[in-house]
């Protein structure tokens, strides 16, 4: 058993994966063989990610405010505080906050055999009313 009493400090989410202020809170990366990483993410409201998918999928859990999420194709939908949003393996998504409202979620992933847990796309469209 292991208690992480110290975390790393807050990061700005970088310029190129995200549109707007957010911040992620690494919660817990636990060594191999664990591929467990997990992340505590804030946004601003207007604030979202670029589009992106994940090996093994994604489990987001909203803990605060009001937010998008949107699968490349699908409509936009909108998530609030206690939903959980399971994201499946290599599916194109973006996620973020609501235009009007902060939001925070718990991200789940499982990195690939190489560590890799993130593959980054293009920016959101800027015309999409919702983003």
């Amino acid at each position: 058993m292991y208690i992480t009493r110290q975390r790393p400090g807050t990061e700005r989410g970088a310029a190129e994966n995200f549109t707007g202020t957010v911040w992620l809170d690494e919660i817990a990366a636990p060594p191999a063989p664990s591929r467990l990483r997990m992340f505590d993410v804030h946004f601003a409201p207007g604030a979202h990610t670029a589009w992106h998918r994940h090996p093994h999928g994604q489990v987001l859990h909203i803990l605060q405010g009001e937010g998008r999420v949107q699968r490349r194709g699908g409509a936009v939908e909108t998530v609030r505080a206690g939903d959980t949003v399971w994201i499946e393996p290599g599916e194109w998504h973006w996620h973020g906050a609501g235009p009007h409202t902060f939001m925070s979620h718990l991200a789940v992933v499982e990195a690939a055999g190489d560590g890799t847990t993130t593959e980054w796309g293009a920016h959101v469209a800027h015309e999409d009313p919702h983003a």
